[in-house]
Protein backbone atom coordinates (compact mmCIF):
# COMPACT_ATOMS: atom_id res chain seq x y z
CA UNK A 1 0.00 0.00 0.00
CA UNK A 2 1.04 3.34 -0.89
CA UNK A 3 0.43 6.41 1.31
CA UNK A 4 -0.16 10.24 0.18
CA UNK A 5 1.97 12.39 2.98
CA UNK A 6 2.47 16.28 2.93
CA UNK A 7 5.73 17.25 4.50
CA UNK A 8 7.09 21.00 5.52
CA UNK A 9 10.29 21.15 6.07
CA UNK A 10 9.74 24.56 8.27
CA UNK A 11 12.33 26.80 9.59
CA UNK A 12 15.95 26.94 10.70
CA UNK A 13 16.43 23.25 11.71
CA UNK A 14 13.72 22.06 10.18
CA UNK A 15 15.01 20.81 6.61
CA UNK A 16 17.78 19.02 8.19
CA UNK A 17 15.68 16.71 11.17
CA UNK A 18 12.70 16.65 8.40
CA UNK A 19 15.45 15.17 6.04
CA UNK A 20 16.66 12.78 8.54
CA UNK A 21 13.51 11.68 9.36
CA UNK A 22 12.49 11.16 5.81
CA UNK A 23 15.15 8.70 5.16
CA UNK A 24 14.71 6.72 8.26
CA UNK A 25 10.49 5.96 7.40
CA UNK A 26 11.91 5.38 3.33
CA UNK A 27 14.46 2.67 4.83
CA UNK A 28 12.07 0.76 6.42
CA UNK A 29 10.12 -0.04 2.88
CA UNK A 30 7.22 2.32 3.67
CA UNK A 31 5.92 3.41 0.36
CA UNK A 32 5.00 6.94 0.59
CA UNK A 33 4.58 9.85 -2.37
CA UNK A 34 5.87 12.69 -0.38
CA UNK A 35 3.92 16.15 -0.99
CA UNK A 36 6.67 18.55 0.33
CA UNK A 37 4.95 21.83 0.69
CA UNK A 38 6.03 25.21 2.40
CA UNK A 39 5.87 26.93 5.61
CA UNK A 40 7.07 29.36 7.78
CA UNK A 41 8.81 32.86 7.85
CA UNK A 42 10.55 32.33 4.43
CA UNK A 43 7.24 32.04 2.68
CA UNK A 44 6.04 35.99 3.99
CA UNK A 45 8.12 37.70 1.90
CA UNK A 46 6.89 35.45 -1.22
CA UNK A 47 3.22 34.59 -0.18
CA UNK A 48 2.13 37.49 2.14
CA UNK A 49 1.41 34.73 4.81
CA UNK A 50 3.50 31.95 6.70
CA UNK A 51 1.01 29.30 5.44
CA UNK A 52 0.32 29.25 1.89
CA UNK A 53 -3.04 28.05 0.32
CA UNK A 54 -1.06 25.59 -1.92
CA UNK A 55 -0.01 24.04 1.58
CA UNK A 56 -3.56 23.68 3.44
CA UNK A 57 -4.94 22.35 0.32
CA UNK A 58 -2.47 19.50 0.00
CA UNK A 59 -3.12 19.09 3.58
CA UNK A 60 -6.89 18.72 2.63
CA UNK A 61 -5.79 16.63 0.03
CA UNK A 62 -3.83 13.94 1.74
CA UNK A 63 -5.22 13.80 5.34
CA UNK A 64 -1.60 12.99 6.67
CA UNK A 65 0.95 15.93 6.90
CA UNK A 66 4.59 15.19 8.41
CA UNK A 67 5.48 18.63 9.37
CA UNK A 68 9.18 20.11 10.91
CA UNK A 69 9.51 22.87 13.68
CA UNK A 70 8.19 26.45 12.52
CA UNK A 71 9.01 29.64 14.04
CA UNK A 72 6.27 31.82 16.15
CA UNK A 73 7.19 35.40 16.11
CA UNK A 74 6.73 35.80 20.69
CA UNK A 75 4.46 38.76 21.36
CA UNK A 76 3.11 40.54 17.49
CA UNK A 77 3.28 39.46 14.40
CA UNK A 78 1.27 36.38 13.01
CA UNK A 79 0.10 33.80 15.47
CA UNK A 80 1.41 29.98 15.83
CA UNK A 81 1.10 28.91 12.77
CA UNK A 82 0.84 25.34 15.14
CA UNK A 83 -1.99 26.63 16.67
CA UNK A 84 -3.55 27.87 12.98
CA UNK A 85 -3.16 24.49 11.30
CA UNK A 86 -5.08 22.55 15.00
CA UNK A 87 -7.56 24.91 14.83
CA UNK A 88 -8.06 25.08 10.99
CA UNK A 89 -8.26 21.03 10.50
CA UNK A 90 -9.73 20.62 13.82
CA UNK A 91 -7.27 18.37 15.44
CA UNK A 92 -8.61 18.73 18.87
CA UNK A 93 -6.12 16.15 20.24
CA UNK A 94 -2.66 16.25 20.88
CA UNK A 95 -0.99 13.59 21.84
CA UNK A 96 2.32 13.59 23.03
CA UNK A 97 4.35 9.82 24.77
CA UNK A 98 7.62 11.04 26.90
CA UNK A 99 9.72 7.67 27.23
CA UNK A 100 13.17 7.42 28.49
CA UNK A 101 15.94 5.97 26.17
CA UNK A 102 18.86 4.58 27.89
CA UNK A 103 21.17 6.66 27.27
CA UNK A 104 19.76 10.19 27.14
CA UNK A 105 20.84 11.78 29.79
CA UNK A 106 18.53 12.20 32.45
CA UNK A 107 18.34 11.73 36.18
CA UNK A 108 15.53 9.16 35.65
CA UNK A 109 14.24 6.02 34.88
CA UNK A 110 11.11 3.43 34.05
CA UNK A 111 9.40 6.79 32.33
CA UNK A 112 6.73 5.87 30.03
CA UNK A 113 4.26 8.90 29.65
CA UNK A 114 1.79 10.10 27.29
CA UNK A 115 0.27 13.24 27.81
CA UNK A 116 -3.21 14.42 26.18
CA UNK A 117 -3.68 17.83 25.65
CA UNK A 118 -7.31 19.10 24.03
CA UNK A 119 -5.89 21.29 21.25
CA UNK A 120 -9.03 23.41 20.39
CA UNK A 121 -10.33 25.77 23.55
CA UNK A 122 -8.74 27.18 26.75
CA UNK A 123 -6.30 30.37 27.05
CA UNK A 124 -5.49 28.90 23.40
CA UNK A 125 -8.89 29.98 21.36
CA UNK A 126 -7.31 32.85 20.51
CA UNK A 127 -10.33 35.28 22.23
CA UNK A 128 -8.19 38.23 23.01
CA UNK A 129 -8.91 42.10 23.50
CA UNK A 130 -6.04 44.05 23.40
CA UNK A 131 -5.45 47.07 25.74
CA UNK A 132 -7.32 50.25 24.96
CA UNK A 133 -9.42 49.50 22.07
CA UNK A 134 -13.13 49.96 22.61
CA UNK A 135 -14.63 46.41 22.49
CA UNK A 136 -11.66 45.38 25.54
CA UNK A 137 -13.19 49.06 27.46
CA UNK A 138 -16.31 47.81 26.86
CA UNK A 139 -16.12 44.04 28.19
CA UNK A 140 -14.25 45.85 30.86
CA UNK A 141 -17.26 47.84 31.72
CA UNK A 142 -19.48 44.79 31.15
CA UNK A 143 -17.35 42.82 33.76
CA UNK A 144 -17.88 45.77 36.03
CA UNK A 145 -21.54 45.74 36.06
CA UNK A 146 -22.21 41.91 35.86
CA UNK A 147 -19.33 40.47 38.10
CA UNK A 148 -18.72 44.41 40.42
CA UNK A 149 -14.69 43.81 39.43
CA UNK A 150 -13.23 46.79 38.37
CA UNK A 151 -10.45 46.31 36.32
CA UNK A 152 -7.89 48.78 35.62
CA UNK A 153 -8.54 50.62 31.43
CA UNK A 154 -4.38 49.77 30.94
CA UNK A 155 -5.68 46.32 30.97
CA UNK A 156 -5.05 43.48 28.46
CA UNK A 157 -8.07 40.54 28.46
CA UNK A 158 -7.78 36.98 27.36
CA UNK A 159 -11.07 34.22 27.40
CA UNK A 160 -10.96 30.93 28.78
CA UNK A 161 -13.47 28.73 26.70
CA UNK A 162 -14.24 25.31 27.93
CA UNK A 163 -17.30 23.48 27.26
CA UNK A 164 -18.76 19.93 27.70
CA UNK A 165 -18.36 18.85 24.21
CA UNK A 166 -14.84 19.36 23.62
CA UNK A 167 -14.14 18.16 27.01
CA UNK A 168 -16.05 15.07 26.39
CA UNK A 169 -13.94 14.40 23.22
CA UNK A 170 -10.43 14.49 24.53
CA UNK A 171 -11.25 12.87 27.93
CA UNK A 172 -13.07 9.94 25.64
CA UNK A 173 -9.85 9.81 23.20
CA UNK A 174 -7.62 9.56 26.53
CA UNK A 175 -9.89 6.44 27.90
CA UNK A 176 -9.96 4.79 24.55
CA UNK A 177 -5.83 5.27 23.97
CA UNK A 178 -5.55 3.96 27.31
CA UNK A 179 -7.57 0.67 26.86
CA UNK A 180 -6.18 0.03 23.09
CA UNK A 181 -2.52 0.62 24.24
CA UNK A 182 -2.84 -1.37 27.54
CA UNK A 183 -2.58 1.45 30.10
CA UNK A 184 -3.81 1.45 33.41
CA UNK A 185 -4.22 4.36 34.66
CA UNK A 186 -5.46 8.20 33.46
CA UNK A 187 -5.02 10.99 35.43
CA UNK A 188 -7.00 14.19 34.56
CA UNK A 189 -5.47 17.51 35.18
CA UNK A 190 -6.95 20.86 36.35
CA UNK A 191 -7.26 23.94 38.25
CA UNK A 192 -11.02 23.20 39.50
CA UNK A 193 -10.37 24.26 42.98
CA UNK A 194 -10.20 27.96 41.27
CA UNK A 195 -11.77 27.87 38.11
CA UNK A 196 -14.76 26.30 38.76
CA UNK A 197 -16.69 27.40 35.47
CA UNK A 198 -14.14 26.11 33.45
CA UNK A 199 -11.80 23.79 34.92
CA UNK A 200 -14.62 22.52 36.97
CA UNK A 201 -16.56 21.55 34.26
CA UNK A 202 -13.49 19.77 32.74
CA UNK A 203 -13.05 17.64 35.61
CA UNK A 204 -17.14 16.89 36.17
CA UNK A 205 -17.13 15.33 33.02
CA UNK A 206 -14.16 13.60 33.53
CA UNK A 207 -15.29 11.47 36.31
CA UNK A 208 -18.83 11.27 34.50
CA UNK A 209 -16.71 9.64 31.49
CA UNK A 210 -14.45 7.56 33.79
CA UNK A 211 -17.50 5.82 35.16
CA UNK A 212 -17.85 4.48 31.44
CA UNK A 213 -13.99 2.95 31.61
CA UNK A 214 -14.29 0.48 34.67
CA UNK A 215 -11.19 -1.27 33.08
CA UNK A 216 -8.53 2.03 33.84
CA UNK A 217 -8.27 3.65 36.88
CA UNK A 218 -9.26 6.78 37.11
CA UNK A 219 -7.68 10.31 39.04
CA UNK A 220 -7.21 14.01 39.31
CA UNK A 221 -4.64 15.89 39.92
CA UNK A 222 -4.79 19.34 40.40
CA UNK A 223 -2.00 20.79 38.49
CA UNK A 224 0.41 22.80 40.58
CA UNK A 225 0.27 19.52 42.42
CA UNK A 226 0.88 17.96 39.31
CA UNK A 227 3.73 19.27 38.32
CA UNK A 228 5.32 18.41 41.35
CA UNK A 229 3.87 14.97 41.38
CA UNK A 230 5.82 14.59 38.01
CA UNK A 231 9.07 15.44 39.44
CA UNK A 232 9.03 13.32 42.46
CA UNK A 233 7.60 10.36 41.37
CA UNK A 234 7.11 10.13 37.86
CA UNK A 235 7.13 6.64 37.62
CA UNK A 236 3.43 6.42 38.83
CA UNK A 237 1.78 7.88 36.70
CA UNK A 238 0.77 6.64 32.97
CA UNK A 239 -1.81 8.82 30.93
CA UNK A 240 -2.08 12.49 31.26
CA UNK A 241 -5.77 14.51 29.85
CA UNK A 242 -5.33 18.05 30.04
CA UNK A 243 -6.78 21.21 28.78
CA UNK A 244 -4.84 22.86 26.71
CA UNK A 245 -2.16 25.46 28.24
CA UNK A 246 -1.67 22.85 31.17
CA UNK A 247 -1.13 20.39 28.83
CA UNK A 248 1.34 22.82 26.79
CA UNK A 249 3.30 23.02 29.97
CA UNK A 250 3.01 20.25 31.39
CA UNK A 251 4.68 18.82 28.30
CA UNK A 252 7.86 20.34 28.44
CA UNK A 253 8.26 19.35 31.81
CA UNK A 254 7.80 15.98 31.30
CA UNK A 255 10.43 16.86 28.13
CA UNK A 256 12.63 17.60 30.91
CA UNK A 257 12.71 14.23 32.61
CA UNK A 258 13.12 12.59 29.60
CA UNK A 259 16.17 14.29 28.40
CA UNK A 260 14.94 17.24 26.73
CA UNK A 261 12.38 18.26 23.64
CA UNK A 262 14.91 16.65 21.19
CA UNK A 263 13.18 13.31 22.49
CA UNK A 264 9.76 14.58 22.45
CA UNK A 265 7.43 14.24 19.71
CA UNK A 266 3.72 15.41 19.00
CA UNK A 267 0.58 13.94 17.02
CA UNK A 268 -2.19 16.52 16.31
CA UNK A 269 -5.33 14.42 15.75
CA UNK A 270 -8.83 15.18 14.03
CA UNK A 271 -11.78 13.28 12.58
CA UNK A 272 -10.21 12.54 9.51
CA UNK A 273 -6.62 14.74 9.29
CA UNK A 274 -3.58 14.06 11.54
CA UNK A 275 -0.69 15.77 11.27
CA UNK A 276 3.03 15.31 13.35
CA UNK A 277 5.93 17.08 13.98
CA UNK A 278 8.64 17.84 17.15
CA UNK A 279 7.56 19.27 19.64
CA UNK A 280 10.36 21.53 19.86
CA UNK A 281 11.24 24.67 17.90
CA UNK A 282 12.87 25.86 14.81
CA UNK A 283 16.28 26.91 16.87
CA UNK A 284 17.40 29.40 13.63
CA UNK A 285 20.62 29.99 15.50
CA UNK A 286 21.44 26.50 14.82
CA UNK A 287 20.29 26.30 10.81
CA UNK A 288 22.75 24.60 8.78
CA UNK A 289 25.19 23.46 11.26
CA UNK A 290 24.49 19.68 11.27
CA UNK A 291 24.51 20.39 14.96
CA UNK A 292 21.00 19.21 16.49
CA UNK A 293 19.69 15.69 17.53
CA UNK A 294 16.98 14.58 14.82
CA UNK A 295 15.32 12.00 17.12
CA UNK A 296 12.53 13.85 18.08
CA UNK A 297 11.51 14.62 14.24
CA UNK A 298 12.10 10.37 13.71
CA UNK A 299 9.82 9.71 16.76
CA UNK A 300 7.36 12.12 15.07
CA UNK A 301 7.74 10.10 11.67
CA UNK A 302 7.12 6.89 13.74
CA UNK A 303 3.98 8.35 15.44
CA UNK A 304 3.07 8.79 11.99
CA UNK A 305 3.62 5.37 11.03
CA UNK A 306 1.68 4.14 14.13
CA UNK A 307 -1.07 5.87 13.05
CA UNK A 308 -1.49 4.13 9.16
CA UNK A 309 -1.21 1.52 10.68
CA UNK A 310 2.27 0.42 9.79
CA UNK A 311 3.34 -0.45 13.69
CA UNK A 312 5.74 -3.03 12.34
CA UNK A 313 8.06 -0.37 10.80
CA UNK A 314 7.38 2.11 13.24
CA UNK A 315 8.83 -0.36 16.12
CA UNK A 316 11.65 -1.19 13.52
CA UNK A 317 12.78 2.56 13.77
CA UNK A 318 12.44 3.02 17.04
CA UNK A 319 14.22 -0.08 17.97
CA UNK A 320 16.94 1.59 15.51
CA UNK A 321 17.11 4.81 17.67
CA UNK A 322 17.10 3.12 20.76
CA UNK A 323 20.25 1.48 20.13
CA UNK A 324 21.96 4.28 18.72
CA UNK A 325 21.25 6.35 21.76
CA UNK A 326 22.11 3.22 24.28
CA UNK A 327 25.39 2.49 22.41
CA UNK A 328 26.18 6.36 22.25
CA UNK A 329 29.01 5.92 19.54
CA UNK A 330 26.93 8.61 16.78
CA UNK A 331 24.75 10.80 18.32
CA UNK A 332 24.38 14.46 18.78
CA UNK A 333 26.06 17.14 21.23
CA UNK A 334 23.00 16.95 23.66
CA UNK A 335 23.86 13.04 24.42
CA UNK A 336 27.17 13.82 25.39
CA UNK A 337 29.38 15.82 28.32
CA UNK A 338 31.19 18.77 26.72
CA UNK A 339 34.83 16.84 26.43
CA UNK A 340 33.03 13.72 24.98
CA UNK A 341 33.00 13.04 21.75
CA UNK A 342 29.65 13.75 19.54
CA UNK A 343 28.52 13.59 15.55
CA UNK A 344 25.91 15.32 13.81
CA UNK A 345 22.43 15.93 12.59
CA UNK A 346 23.48 13.51 9.26
CA UNK A 347 25.49 10.87 11.01
CA UNK A 348 23.26 10.20 13.84
CA UNK A 349 20.60 9.98 11.19
CA UNK A 350 22.73 7.37 9.13
CA UNK A 351 23.50 5.33 11.95
CA UNK A 352 20.05 5.21 12.58
CA UNK A 353 19.30 4.23 8.96
CA UNK A 354 21.90 1.20 8.99
CA UNK A 355 20.17 0.02 11.53
CA UNK A 356 16.65 0.10 10.50
CA UNK A 357 17.87 -2.36 7.74
CA UNK A 358 19.33 -5.02 10.14
CA UNK A 359 16.58 -7.96 11.27
CA UNK A 360 15.50 -7.34 14.81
Amino acid sequence: MSYDVTLIPGDGIGPEVVEVAKRCIEATGVKIKWDIKPAGEECIEKYGTPIPDETIKSIEKNKICLKGPITTPVGTGFRSINVFLRQYFNLYVCLRPFKIYKGAKTKYENIDIVLIRENMEDLYAGIEFEIGKNDTLELIEFIKEKKNILLSQNTGISIKPISIENSEKIIRFGFEYARKNKRKKLTLVHKANIMKFSDGLFLEVGKRISQEYPDIEFEDKIVDNMAMQLIQKPELYDVLVCPNLYGDILSDLCAGLIGGLGLSPGANIGEDVAIFEPTHGSAPKYKGQNKVNPSAMILAGVLMLDYLGEEEAADRIENALAFVIQEGKYVTYDFKNPDEKFVGTKEMGEAIIEKIGEKW
